[in-house]
């Protein structure tokens, strides 16, 4: 009688051990710490991204438009999470469900801007919804339509010398970002930032890369550097 008693009550123990296992199994790196494996260049940057001590490095390049390291993979509604530190004096950001331009995200934006896209944001152009990573005005977090002409998506920084005080300068920190359909929310250092729903952004752009941003800088500055680690990703 009490094997049998031992045996019923373990049986929960287990299974919300396996249940355990297998959401933490859920979690896909996308950086394993050693290699850019999985990881590729967009168009037309020309910043350096290398592996040193266990993080991907990203060096401004003088002359260089905005670089873009991007995952090979696409994705559509998922859970991000990452750490990053960069330089007080560099503007960075990780990109989400974005691609390089096509004829077609040409033509969409001509219709709507009423404009003739740049030569720098013509074709190939990496572009989509960014998740903003500065470290000076409290702009981090918030989600910045890169290359598209919609400039803020979320509802722009409320002060635009210090929206927020989230970000510990020089050292790294944690950020959060959950995408599922039109809706997308940040977090920093376990703190909310925006939560955007865009229906008209969902349509252009549903699904596509992550990508890991080095800002062109102005001549005669420079060089900077940013630094990404513990990059991971769940599907939703």
């Amino acid at each position: 009688m009490r094997r049998h008693q031992i045996l019923v009550l373990s049986l929960p123990l287990f299974f919300w051990t396996a249940v355990a296992v297998a959401a933490a199994d859920d979690w896909v790196p996308l950086f394993d710490g050693e290699t850019l494996q999985g990881w590729v260049m967009a168009e037309h940057g020309q910043a350096r991204y290398e592996v040193i001590d266990g993080t991907i490095h990203g060096m401004t390049v003088e002359g260089s438009p905005n670089s873009f390291l991007m995952t090979q993979e696409s994705y559509g509604d998922f859970e991000l999470e990452f750490e990053v530190r960069v330089h007080p004096d560099l503007n960075s950001g990780c990109q989400i469900r974005s691609r390089g331009k096509t004829e077609q995200d040409l033509q969409e934006e001509r219709e709507r801007t009423k404009k003739e896209p740049r030569k720098a944001n013509g074709l190939g152009r990496f572009h989509g919804p960014q998740v903003e990573i500065e470290s000076t005005k409290g702009f981090s977090g918030f989600i910045y339509g890169e290359a598209t002409g919609r400039g803020w998506l979320s509802p722009e920084p409320p002060d635009p010398k210090n929206s927020h005080t989230l970000i510990r300068r020089g050292e790294w920190n944690h950020f959060r970002v959950i995408a599922q359909g039109p809706r997308i929310r940040t977090f920093i250092n376990g703190k909310p930032v925006a939560d955007l729903t865009n229906q008209a952004v969902y349509q252009t752009h549903p699904r596509g890369h992550i990508g890991l941003q080095v800002h062109g800088i102005k001549a005669g500055t420079g060089p900077y550097d940013v630094a990404w680690r513990k990059i991971r990703l769940r599907e939703l």
